[in-house]
């Protein structure tokens, strides 16, 4: 699989005493919808503009399309969409306006242009507000007309940062869904940004996490999710439960079990996590108990990425030590 996006030993170092980010190395394949995950102040917005040329890297460097990204690479940005974190608009603009700027800025021909314009409108659903000023939107409009704005090139690279920030449930929702038909089209690939591990959870087909600058884990949602996964699962059942405790204590490879208040909270060790929740299964089949509800430990799912970073803040100089040597 080729890759979009190369980063080597990529470096900024901000008025010589913050380093923003640290000897990045980031490979983002053809295709894919790369999650850019990492807290507030991880330095993914400064990699982001280092990536598309905006500001001067301190050292290392970045190719796109197999092409070296400098400050004048014009070329390779007319192959990109971008949509910024919290995009600002001239306010006596409408959608239709801004959109048909934005199309001759690209150099777009009008009989091109126009039909866009219409689809793209209809695509983030704006089309009741097509002729309103966008000073009058809310987050999520804005959000949606920024969306439209940075696809008005049919790029074949989309670099989204931080789409779902100060969106409602319903914003987000909508940005995700145009997300993951975006990724789906043949010859697009997404990269995105977000310190939200539920919104890359749900449309990500690979992930990178940042933390300090520093890359700490490069791969598939597969396998950050095997990286992170929790060994807890809890259960609630109804019916005769007197001895399901007991059964549960004495199945292999089961290390803990507590009865909560509403659940059954069960420790496995994670080598043998697939066959223990057969065998727990199985009992409950046996028993005629009902599973009300069970929970494999996605929501602690964030805890366990922050446990990870924290991980890496203990122990991230000597794994780095290791690596070189």
């Amino acid at each position: 699989m080729q890759s979009v996006i190369e980063t080597q030993s990529l470096t900024k170092i901000f008025n010589q005493k913050t380093i923003a980010v640290n000897d990045l190395y980031l490979t983002v394949p053809e295709n894919s919808i790369y999650g850019f995950l990492g807290p507030n102040g991880a330095g993914k917005t400064t990699t982001i503009k280092l990536m598309l040329g905006l500001i001067r890297p301190s050292a290392g460097s970045v190719r796109m399309f197999g092409a070296p990204v400098r400050m004048d690479s014009s070329d390779v940005r007319r192959r990109i969409g971008y949509l910024p974190t919290q995009p600002g608009f001239p306010d006596a603009m409408t959608p239709i306006t801004y959109l048909d700027f934005i199309g001759k800025v690209f150099g777009i021909p009008r009989q091109v242009r126009i039909p866009r314009i219409t689809e793209l409108i209809r695509s983030v659903d704006l089309l009741p507000l097509s002729s309103s000023e966008i000073k009058r939107f809310s987050t999520g409009e804005i959000t949606r007309i920024a969306m439209a704005a940075c696809l008005i090139n049919d790029p074949e690279l989309l670099i989204l940062d931080e789409p779902t920030l100060g969106l409602d449930p319903i914003g987000r929702a909508s940005t995700v869904k145009l997300i993951t038909e975006l990724g789906n089209r043949e010859g697009k690939t997404v990269f995105v940004s977000s310190h939200i591990l539920a919104d890359i959870e749900r449309f990500c087909t690979h992930v990178g996490i940042i933390n300090s600058g520093k890359l700490i884990f490069n791969g598939t949602v597969t396998e950050v999710k095997k990286l992170i996964r929790t060994n807890t699962v809890e259960l609630q059942v109804e019916g005769k439960t007197e001895s399901f405790l007991s059964e549960l204590e004495a199945i292999p490879h089961i290390t803990n079990v507590q009865s909560l208040r509403h659940a059954i909270r069960i420790s496995i060790d994670p080598q043998y996590h697939s066959e223990t929740l057969l065998d727990i299964f199985k009992i409950l089949i046996e028993r005629n108990l009902e599973l009300v509800s069970l929970n494999l430990g996605s929501e602690t799912l964030e805890e366990a990425f922050l446990d990870l970073l924290e991980e890496e803040k203990s122990h991230g100089f000597l794994r780095a030590i290791s690596r070189r040597a």
